[in-house]
């Protein structure tokens, strides 16, 4: 392949080089690995009499990676960097890149040639990989509309444009709007009680816009402080207004209110899933998605959802009437509103346990808690992480690699800070796939690792590390563990080697698997300094957290079901026809199911990414589903704790599950790592929720 050398999107044998690429890269190389993927396709159409693995599979496989490793490029970049010449031309180039996905799923020629792959004499000689890989494309084509008729075909392809284009829409809106709200407090005894590390971050913020005063924006980092902290209750109001109502049909605080409003977004996304599920003869967009997913049908999680929340719910009310009690009688609120939640349970919990969020991220820098992170990891699987060197987007990027017995298995970028034009929340993404490339080398994992916490800052004339809650460090090993899966995988097929091909709602089991270890005393000791005495954490101060755990565990859960059971219901059995609204379908799942409803103005729906934009749609349920599988894998180190085994059964864990990737099921890959079906027993003791 003769690729323009001087355009870095076209550079595939070593890392991408993210400080050379610019907006206007980004067409002509799209467009050059479109026809190189298109004239390797044509080629592969031809009849051949026998299908073979390395004539077939191969070739495509390696022409459509070097498509989606460069889009991956750009949407990253469009997601960690979002300019408005960057988004111009993703927005220009993503058009071409669904139609040609959506056209290479409706290939009837290469459908037969997988087809004859799977009824053909060598297909009993393949791995148990390359058979996983026939039988999920075989899969993948029928839901890409393979079988349909010719009709057919080109309305599910502009349904797949206009969702593409729909879901992009929907998380720029969401984007600008989060960029667009600054709140300037100009007294700072109106931001009593919020924390210096915060305060120090909204004065750099006001400073860096030419202010005086102390600037907040939609954050995560700036905001909820306020929340959780902030002793003035007409703050707390204010910025909660902001953002339970961004990019929304009330968001009156910003600028551009009708620009982003997602409200017609939402109906039309819901609209478009729904005429692709009926295409493909679905009665729902619930049953399109379960097909590559654990869970049996929408009635299956809806009654697995259903049910943790009849567990849940004495907890919950338990919860909610301390609170409102606690808030009533010791705070003065005797009618406790949704912008005193966070507050009064933060308050709440520094009385019951004697300890703050506030005191808690002292013991939590940065650097301690990133090198406890890595030798955690180190000790559990066998392997070394040390810094490496990369090209970058942007100068707070660090670059790692992985080593096992001195050999290179895998590299990843981490990128912690929250800034403007960056997307909200953390994730992980793969930037590239571990395989045998030509020639016997084994192509090695890359991940991207992506935050967004509290950036550095001046306290009392000094550079202070970033100071993570306890949260924040769960936040971080949480992503990691799905790094973990992407890098840690030992298979060499690229469409099943580390989180590809794992079912959705398994995919997230290496990742709440991660986070028990920030409950562990022998692990936070080699992760917390206090940022002024370097000071582990007190072991006082540790049985305080611990006895703090499950606190409103009740009301957590609830939470995370309402979510989930919202999502289900949009995509099963709620008509974007009817009369009846989105709102409306939100507003009897919190009446059947919610302990704490939110106020009428609140629209959660409308930056409600991850099933609008993020690819969860009817799969937001994933997370209590692996929650289950993630916990009762836990338990068995629980147990190895207690015998001094630990090793052991992290290389158990990483050669059942991590290393296999999705090269078999993942319920299989679970029983051969616990030996048994999973349990719920363990989530619901890990919640403090067991009777």
């Amino acid at each position: 392949m003769n690729f323009d050398t001087s355009n870095p999107l076209l550079e595939f044998s070593g890392l991408t080089r993210f400080d050379a690429v610019k907006p206007e890269h980004v067409t002509p190389a799209i467009d050059q690995l479109i026809k190189e993927a298109a004239e390797v396709v044509a080629r592969l159409e031809a009849p051949v009499a026998t299908v073979s693995w390395d004539s077939f599979v191969v070739p495509l496989e390696e022409a459509t990676e070097r498509l989606g490793r460069a889009w991956g490029v750009v949407n990253h970049l469009n997601n960690v960097m979002d300019t408005p010449e960057l988004r111009a031309v993703y927005n220009e180039n993503q058009p071409k890149v669904t139609e040609f996905w959506t056209a290479l799923g409706q290939n009837e020629a290469l459908f037969a040639k997988y087809k004859q792959l799977r009824t053909g004499d060598d297909y009993d000689s393949l791995s148990p990989a390359r058979k996983k890989i026939v039988d999920n494309a075989l899969r993948d084509f029928r839901l890409g509309g393979a079988e349909l008729p010719e009709a057919s075909k080109q309305r599910f392809a502009e349904i797949q444009e206009l969702q593409a284009a729909t879901s992009t829409r929907f998380s720029e809106n969401v984007l600008d709007a989060t960029n667009d709200y600054k709140l300037l407090v100009e007294s700072e005894a109106e931001l009593a009680g919020v924390p210096d590390d915060v305060k120090a971050a909204a004065r750099a913020s006001a400073e860096k816009d030419g202010k005086a005063g102390w600037q907040f924006t939609l954050h995560f980092p700036s905001y909820y402080p306020l929340l959780q902290f902030c002793d003035n209750r007409a703050l707390r109001e204010t910025i909660y207004r902001a953002s339970a109502t961004k990019a929304s049909d009330v968001g009156l605080v910003f600028s551009e209110l009708e620009k982003w409003d997602n409200s017609a977004n939402i109906v039309n996304l819901l609209r478009l899933r729904n005429e692709e599920a009926k295409l493909l003869d679905y009665g729902n967009f619930a049953e399109v998605s379960l097909v590559s997913k654990m869970a049996q049908s929408p009635q299956h999680v809806i009654e697995f959802l259903e049910d943790l929340a009849r567990r849940a719910r004495p907890f919950a009310e338990k919860d909610l009437e301390e609170l409102r009690a606690f808030a009533r009688d010791e705070l003065g609120i005797p009618d406790m509103q949704s912008w005193d939640v966070a507050y009064a349970s933060e308050k709440l919990r520094e009385k019951r346990y004697a300890f703050s969020e506030k005191e808690v991220k002292q013991y939590f820098p940065e650097p301690k808690v990133v090198a406890g992170l890595f030798a955690i990891i180190e000790e559990l699987f066998g392997v070394a992480i040390g810094p490496d060197q990369a090209p970058v987007w942007h100068p707070d990027v660090r670059f790692f690699r992985i080593e096992r017995d001195g050999e290179l298995i895998g590299q990843f970028y981490l990128d912690l800070y929250a800034r403007a034009g960056k997307g909200q929340g953390a994730w992980m993404d793969d930037a590239r796939g571990r395989r045998l490339a030509t020639g016997g080398i084994v192509q090695t994992p890359i991940a991207y690792l992506t935050c967004n916490f509290t950036p550095p800052a001046t306290v009392d004339g000094k550079l202070q590390p970033s100071l993570f809650t306890h949260d924040e460090v769960i936040t971080l090993f949480h992503e990691f563990g799905h790094g973990l899966h992407h890098m840690l995988t030992e298979v060499e097929e690229l469409s099943v080697s580390g989180i590809s091909g794992v079912e959705w709602d398994a995919v997230e089991l290496p990742s709440q698997f991660m986070e028990n270890f920030c409950w562990e005393w022998d692990k936070l000791q080699q992760m917390t300094a206090h940022v002024t005495t370097g000071e582990p954490l007190p072991r006082a101060l540790y049985d305080k957290m611990l006895a703090a755990k499950n606190f409103q565990s009740g009301m957590v859960t609830l939470r995370q079901v309402e979510f989930s059971l919202i999502d289900m219901h949009l995509h099963y059995d709620f008509d974007p026809e009817s009369q009846h609204t989105v709102q409306d379908l939100i507003n009897e799942v919190r009446e059947k199911f919610s302990v704490l409803i939110p106020p009428s103005f609140n629209r959660f729906q409308h930056a409600f990414g991850h099933i609008f934009s993020g690819g969860y749609a009817a799969g937001y349920y994933s997370y209590k589903w692996a929650e289950v599988l993630s916990a009762d894998a836990y338990a068995a180190f629980e147990e190895a704790l207690e015998g001094g085994n630990l090793a052991e059964t992290g290389k158990r864990f990483q050669r059942e599950i991590l290393a296999m990737g999705g090269s078999r099921p993942a319920l299989e890959s679970f029983r051969a790592f616990r030996g048994r079906e999973p349990s719920i027993d363990a989530l619901l003791r890990h919640s403090g929720m067991s009777r």
